[in-house]
């Protein structure tokens, strides 16, 4: 292979290195809360319950919403909604994994209908 092949590849591979992966939202919570400051979630659905540090990010453990609704099969239920918030060293929610979930009023997800809601 001659010099040029060769040195014009490894400029390539070097230029690919430098592109970065932006993860796309899996699901309308993430969508809302991914990128979004931990105090504005936290101030408006209540503080979590605990945290745990994970290097350069906080895994906060966090239930709210505790309500009492009427759901579509027309029974009334007491739901809540508990998620894992990844909050980067910046105060940054970088994740939302959801705990514990319950048929909402309006589908199969309460903590979609919480937290999604603008």
């Amino acid at each position: 292979m001659s010099r040029r092949v060769i040195a014009s590849t490894a400029l390539f591979a070097l230029a690919l290195s430098a592109c970065t992966t932006v993860s796309v939202a899996s699901n309308p919570i993430e969508s809302r809360w991914v990128g979004h400051s931990a105090g504005e979630f936290f101030a408006k659905f209540s503080p979590p319950i605990s945290d745990t540090d994970d290097g350069s990010t906080t895994i906060y453990n966090w239930r709210g919403g505790y309500k009492r609704i009427k759901q579509q099969d027309g029974r009334t239920a007491s739901v809540s909604c508990t998620a894992k918030i990844t909050v980067s060293s910046s105060y940054v929610i970088r994740d939302i994994t959801i705990v514990s979930d319950r048929p909402g009023a309006n589908g199969p997800s309460y903590c979609t209908e919480l937290l999604a809601a603008s």
